[in-house]
């Protein structure tokens, strides 16, 4: 364990759950948007109900959720629309020097990718400064042969399920 005992925050009230009613009812499938609306299609989302998708995913060491460790918040995300919409994540890892990094960013992308509509580019990347190898950890984390190579192993794949599972709390609290 990189930390073995880290900072604990308070989490915000539940933003909303406005992207439930665009996004997938079950978050750890993909969307099927071949039934939905244009309305629906062209309604924005932005960075509140991204955080909402990810702040409730368990850590991959500690019990606790990505938004409690201020691994992920709001103002760490950015939405842009147009042409191709595109979703950034900027997390900071607890520590400078975190082993599991990859794992977290590669989870939010699972997550993102599976919840978002295919129209949208993911980007994932560590917050600059916060982690002595973030060059290292963005290539991986954005490069789509490593993502893929990645969810093919199937512990590794195990390891960001357990990570998902409490991801449909949205910021409830989670019961252990």
């Amino acid at each position: 364990m990189d930390n073995a005992n880290p900072t604990v925050h308070s989490t915000t009230a539940n933003v909303g759950l406005k992207a439930a009613e665009f996004l997938d009812k079950d978050p750890l499938w993909t969307f099927d948007d071949s039934d939905a609306s244009t309305d629906e299609l062209e309604e924005p989302i932005d960075a509140d109900e991204i955080f909402d998708l990810l702040r409730s995913i368990t850590d991959p060491e500690h019990p606790l959720t990505l938004e409690q460790l201020a691994v992920v918040s709001s103002s760490q995300i950015t939405v842009t629309h147009g042409a191709r919409p595109h979703v950034l994540v900027e997390f900071t890892p607890t520590i400078p020097h975190c082993s599991m990094a990859t794992l977290i960013g590669l989870t939010l992308r699972v997550r993102l990718l599976r919840a978002l509509p295919e129209r949208f580019k993911v980007d994932i990347r560590v917050r600059k400064g916060s982690h002595q190898s973030e060059n290292a950890v963005n290539k991986q984390l954005n490069d789509k042969e490593r993502v893929a190579a990645a969810l093919e192993n199937q512990h590794l794949l195990g390891v960001v399920h357990q990570c998902l599972a409490t991801a449909d709390r949205r910021g409830a609290p989670i019961d252990r």
